[in-house]
């Protein structure tokens, strides 16, 4: 589609049929990202790039600060967004995939809520001649049906995580039970994370993974099931078993954790906590002792993603996985250095 030739108007009526729920055109505000129905807005040039972006949801702090990324990024571009907020629902993304290839916006990206599932919708875009970035968590499909890959290596990130582990407890020679607190189900970013640590531990025999459980990212969720694993074990216990290290899988979960463990007034001072994401939460809980590394994810691919959009946009290639710079916070660092997250 010549861009040029577009109309400065959304059409709304070319997609509300579809019955839509929370997709928002935005004309680049900064303030909060509300779940809103399909306004109409100016664009300011007639061949302004547009984006069909597709969020999974606004589970955490880093999820907010994930879409905060993208918007001031986009800002900077002139780029406007076509955004769905899919509330968790692979269904909802699928209708408002389909809805911005009627719309025939330039380029699609979105946040895969699960792995699989997504051939048919990909080639309905490929067939469309609309380009499609997938971002943050990856998926199972025909790779020529996508331009390429932006974000996080999960199972670098499950890496790091046992990487620390097996410094932590270098020389001891005595078991340690580890409870896993894993996200979505069948998500790319969970199967990963749990690869990469596994493929770690699996150096020393005296690891070992006596209970995994799916907290699907949300504080709430962390929070319950170690409120039930309290209250069934009388204590911090797997089938009378001690826990003795909790590897979660993402910040939420892991505050929501030791929100129950404080409230139950368990004694963790002992045990090792290890999360994922470094939002300024667990920061903070880690330079306060109560965790014992946190592992980055980087939410604020917005500039990067902005730059792939162009690109593509203009016909040239992307690569075909983008990763994102991530670091890794343990107790052992000058917490003098640390500066605020921002999220």
């Amino acid at each position: 589609m010549n861009i040029k030739s577009r109309k400065t108007f959304v059409i709304v009526a070319a997609i509300s049929s579809l019955a839509l729920i929370g997709i928002l055109i935005f004309a680049f505000t900064k303030s909060p990202i509300k779940n809103t129905q399909l306004t109409e807005t100016k664009t300011s040039k007639a061949d302004q790039l547009i984006l069909g972006f597709s969020q999974i949801g606004s589970e955490s702090a880093w999820r907010t600060r994930n879409t905060q990324s993208i918007f001031e990024a986009a800002d900077e571009n002139n780029i406007q967004i076509l955004f769905d907020d899919a509330q968790q629902k692979q269904e909802n993304q699928l209708i408002a995939i389909r809805s911005f290839i009627v719309y025939q916006v330039d380029v699609i990206a979105f946040v895969p809520i699960v792995e699989t599932g997504w051939d048919n919708v990909l080639q309905e875009a490929k067939d469309a001649g609309i380009p499609v970035i997938i971002v943050d968590r990856q998926i199972d499909a025909d790779p020529s049906l996508y331009a390429g890959f932006l974000g996080e290596d999960g199972f670098m990130e499950g890496q790091k995580a046992g990487e620390f582990l097996l410094s932590k407890i270098k020389g001891k020679d005595r078991k340690y039970n580890i409870m896993e607190f894993s996200g979505t189900e069948n998500s790319s970013v969970v199967i990963n994370r749990a690869k990469g640590f596994r493929s770690v531990i699996a150096k020393n025999q005296n690891l070992q993974i006596i209970h995994s459980e799916d907290g699907d990212f949300l504080r709430s969720r962390g929070k319950e099931i170690m409120d039930r694993l309290l209250k069934e074990n009388k204590g911090l216990f797997y089938n009378n078993e001690p826990i003795h290290v909790i590897y979660s899988h993402n910040d939420s979960m892991t505050l929501g954790l030791l929100d129950s463990l404080e409230q139950n007034k368990v004694d963790f001072k002992n045990t090792i906590i290890i999360s994922i994401d470094a939002e300024q939460k667990s920061i903070d809980a880690l330079v306060d002792g109560k965790l014992n590394c946190v592992v980055e994810c980087n939410p604020n691919l917005g500039p990067t993603l902005m730059t792939l959009v162009k690109a593509i946009a203009s016909g040239n290639p992307i690569p075909r996985i983008t990763y994102m710079d991530e670091v890794v916070f343990t107790e052992n660092d000058d917490f003098s250095t640390y500066l605020p997250r921002g999220y």
